[in-house]
């Protein structure tokens, strides 16, 4: 496949995802995550060897319960050491997502990369452009959070049960609502 082809998925411009080439390679990747998806807990080392394969990064100690989803089935997405994702974990991973050392995410967490044009008319091109989501050190993203594209979470950050993070998040905070407000320093 073309270099520049996956290069548009990260340079943070407009672009047509289905595009032949791009679709028929996150449907391999897609494949990959059905396979995990199927696998039963106690198949716990065939599981993490699906994970090293599928994640660009995944970290010693870290654990995906299932199902969980991922557009690139995870190809773009990097896990430190120890993360842990409880179920039905949903990554928008068309461009890279990053998850550091000792981070936790509840059930139904959706970290999304991908966003579309306000523009009606632009809409209708079908085009979708992506920014990076990060997230930092030993956080914990309570159940039902969303981390909306190009998001940065610091360092030791909590963020409360069903919060939309739209806004970068400062380390040694607590933060929760919609939008996801900081109400205190940890």
């Amino acid at each position: 496949m073309d270099d520049k082809i996956l290069e548009q998925l990260h340079n943070g411009q407009w672009y047509k995802p289905n595009v032949k080439e791009l679709t028929e390679l996150q449907l391999k990747f897609q494949d990959k995550m059905f396979e995990y998806n199927q696998t039963k807990p106690s198949e716990l080392k065939k599981r993490i060897e699906l994970l090293k394969d599928m994640f660009a990064d995944f970290g010693e100690g870290s654990y995906l319960e299932t199902p969980f989803y991922a557009n690139w089935g995870g190809y773009n997405t990097h896990f430190g050491k120890h993360v842990y994702a409880n179920f039905n974990l949903i990554l928008v991973d068309d461009t890279h997502i990053y998850v550091d050392d000792y981070t936790q995410m509840g059930p139904n967490v959706t970290l999304i990369t991908a966003f579309h044009p306000k523009d009606p008319e632009h809409r209708k091109t079908g085009d979708q452009m992506n920014k990076p989501v990060r997230i930092g050190k030993n956080c914990w993203l309570g159940a039902g959070v969303y981390v909306l594209p190009g998001v940065t979470i610091g360092d030791n950050v909590v963020v409360g049960a069903g919060s939309v993070v739209t806004k970068d998040i400062p380390s040694n905070c607590l933060c929760y609502g919609v939008p996801a407000k900081i109400v205190e320093t940890l």
